[in-house]
């Protein structure tokens, strides 16, 4: 049975926001800014692996996750959910659930042993295929796991993202080029929204927040991070 909450959009990222925020998954440090592996510097950094430790928290956002699925996408569009390796598989597994579908999984490449495969699970040709991430920051990873389900014979026209960075025009245009739909809950801008409603700090790093989403590479630039993608 399909359990959902069909809640209103604006809502359901407001509390995803601050289910982050109280379950610490959140963080912000303008003054000593955090290096990702692609070599950007940002002032925001998110862990939304953390959901998985807290019960009910995670239980609403696969609710939410499972609204906006059936709401965006409709109820009969996919024959199995895919996580992507690791992040993506229990969540998958959760979403699989909700929706009463099949689950399987995406490894980043071929295990290089047995039957040397990168799709594990059972998918027919031409299964109709949702894939699910933690979180996408421009949509790079995620398309990984998506041309490995389409190259397998799977069509993929919808992913979801539990928390999309929103932030970064290639993310959009890569989406729209490769004709997938991205769905998702919250975005760094819920994130903000609930850090100035609640105080949570002082003026000046809200401030370097909001300069970094509206511009984030040129933040990035000017505290010794990379300026492109």
């Amino acid at each position: 049975m399909i359990q959902t909450t069909f809640t209103d959009r604006a809502v359901m990222a407001e509390l995803v926001a601050k289910m982050l925020w109280e379950i610490k998954a959140v963080h912000f440090n303008a003054a000593q800014p955090y290096k990702f592996a692609s070599g950007m510097a940002s002032p925001v950094y998110i862990d939304c692996r953390k959901l998985l430790s807290f019960p009910r928290v995670r239980s609403t956002v696969m609710d939410f996750a499972s609204s906006i699925v059936l709401r965006e996408a409709g109820f009969e569009q996919f024959d199995c959910v895919a996580g992507g390796e690791t992040a993506g598989i229990p969540f998958a597994a959760l979403l699989a659930d909700r929706l009463s579908l099949p689950m399987i999984y995406v490894r980043k490449q071929p295990k290089g042993h047995g039957r040397n495969a990168q799709i594990e699970g059972n998918m027919p040709e031409g299964s109709r295929v949702l894939v699910i991430e933690d979180l996408t920051t421009a949509g790079g990873s995620m398309f990984k796991f998506i041309d490995a389900v389409r190259a397998a014979g799977g069509v993929v026209e919808h992913g979801i993202a539990l928390f999309y960075y929103g932030i970064f025009d290639e993310g959009a245009l890569r989406f729209a080029d490769g004709k997938v739909k991205l769905h998702y809950i919250a975005t760094w801008r819920d994130v903000l929204a609930v850090a100035k409603a609640q105080k949570l700090f002082d003026e000046k790093t809200l401030s370097e927040v909001e300069a970094f989403l509206d511009a984030p590479l040129a933040w990035s630039a000017r505290h010794g991070g990379i300026s492109s993608l």
